[in-house]
């Protein structure tokens, strides 16, 4: 890697993303982002307002999370809930794609739905990124997505929520990546728990790593920099 340290941890949204998150839980992930400089906070939508609070005065960005985790909520909730985090202060966006319409093949939903998130994230300037769930999903219904998303042009494509029964693999990064058009952006989320995983996300070609591990992984990073 030739990334220094402090341009590495720049590839962390920073996660707490479970239900008994306290306050002083998001207390502690906020000021730990600061510390190490990670690009965001990812959390839930209803805590936007107060991580934004926690981060302010510093570059580190609440990420919130939008019709998560199952993505079956309409589009017009999930446009609401955006705009309702765009206002509290979120510097970027993560949405479930609605996967039972994928698995039943209505990709003019799927599309109408990424235009109306994706336009409204973009109408304030914020990145969107657009959660497949992979986990549930064949190799040509990823590949459809992908594709549906070089029409979209969203900021990023994201593996997973990390609340299904699999998360992100080395082999999901490299099919979304030799899909999608070079400006959309991958992400890789769920189960990334170690350096190694995460360097191989990284190789496969993921642009940013979503997990709750960030400051191990960073530590990590930090002493096999100074060691080489």
């Amino acid at each position: 890697m030739k990334m220094t340290p402090k341009e590495f941890n720049k590839i962390f949204d920073h996660t707490l993303l479970k239900p008994p998150a306290t306050e002083a839980d998001l207390k502690v992930i906020c000021d730990l982002a600061m510390t190490y400089g990670f690009k965001t906070v990812a959390i839930n939508a209803g805590t936007t307002a107060i991580c934004r609070e926690f981060v302010k005065g510093s570059d580190v960005l609440v990420d919130s999370a939008v019709g998560f985790p199952l993505g079956i909520t309409s589009i017009p909730v999930k446009v609401f809930e955006t705009e309702d985090c765009i206002q509290n202060g979120a510097g970027e966006i993560d949405y479930v794609i609605n996967v039972g319409k994928a698995k039943e093949g209505n990709w003019d939903y799927i599309k109408e739905e990424m235009e109306a998130i994706v336009s409204t994230c973009h109408k304030y300037g914020v990145p969107c990124k657009v959660i497949f769930e992979n986990c549930y999903l064949t190799d040509a219904e990823k590949i459809k997505l992908c594709e549906i998303a070089n029409l979209v042009k969203p900021d990023y494509i994201k593996t997973s929520t990390g609340f299904g029964p699999t998360s992100a693999t080395v082999e999901d990064v490299k099919l979304m990546r030799s899909h999608a058009i070079p400006e959309i952006k991958v992400k890789a989320a769920g189960g990334i728990r170690n350096l190694e995983t995460c360097l191989q996300m990284l190789e496969a070609g993921a642009d940013r790593i979503g997990c709750s591990a960030s400051v191990e992984i960073a530590e990590a990073y930090a002493a096999m920099y100074q060691g080489n």
